[in-house]
């Protein structure tokens, strides 16, 4: 994925070494600082950028798809937040938990990986019943990140089936909720119903670095499938 190749010699070894760091570590010293925004307004594109892609960020009702684009975002997100009316709130509930809003459009922001590349971030509504909207949203999308809770994840089936529908290359992030079960990556593969193929990450949505890498994972996806299909 796009990450900005680390300017310092190794840690603990000569400049050109083998980084002896296991990979998340060097994954992470060479993660972009979140927001590297060219102008203090965040209005603009930076000088040196080169590509853009459109992506998704998906996954059923109170995942965090708006916590994350906001949290990375270097513009001002857009949202379409509206309370939820009674009617909603009977039905869009996940295992016992409710939301007094919930996103009715979409989700809108910016990010610039390595100063070169923009994500144009769409988030998309969690309710099945959008899904007109939601394909509308896909549209000229290069990828999309799909986020899970592992409190529910049989409730992000309908997204990971409207991206395979599509045939939209994914990535799978698990959002850390506190008090979340954890479970090991081959258990949620299976439970998922993951092809080995497709990057799994975890992330906490509130934090900007986790949150960029978990983009970074669904960037290096998208190469590595462009380079195999050519």
């Amino acid at each position: 994925m796009a990450s900005k190749a680390a300017s310092e010699a190794p840690a603990g070894g000569a400049p050109g070494a083998p980084d002896p760091r296991p990979p998340e570590e060097t994954a992470a010293a060479r993660a972009p600082e979140p927001n590297p925004v060219a102008d203090p307004g965040g209005k603009y594109l930076a000088p040196g950028v080169s590509g853009a892609a459109k992506i998704l960020v998906v996954g059923p009702l109170g995942v965090g798809k708006t916590t994350l684009i906001g949290t990375v975002s270097e513009i001002r997100p857009l949202s379409t937040e509206a309370l939820m009316t009674p009617a909603g709130a009977r039905v869009d509930t996940r295992g016992g938990r409710t939301k007094t809003t919930t996103t009715v459009a979409l989700d809108f922001g910016r990010i610039t990986l390595d100063g070169d590349l923009v994500l144009y971030l769409f988030g998309t509504p969690g309710q099945q019943r959008f899904l007109p909207a939601w394909r509308d949203l896909a549209k000229g999308a290069l990828g999309a990140l799909a986020l899970v809770d592992t409190r529910d994840p049989a409730a992000s089936f309908d997204a990971l089936g409207n991206l395979e529908d599509l045939d939209l290359p994914f990535a799978v992030a698990v959002n850390a909720f506190p008090g979340s079960p954890e479970h090991s990556e081959d258990d949620l593969r299976v439970a998922l119903d993951l092809l080995p193929s497709t990057p799994l990450v975890s992330c906490d949505a509130r934090d900007a670095r986790s949150s960029v890498l978990a983009l970074i994972a669904l960037v290096r996806h998208l190469v590595h499938a462009a380079t195999e299909s050519s």
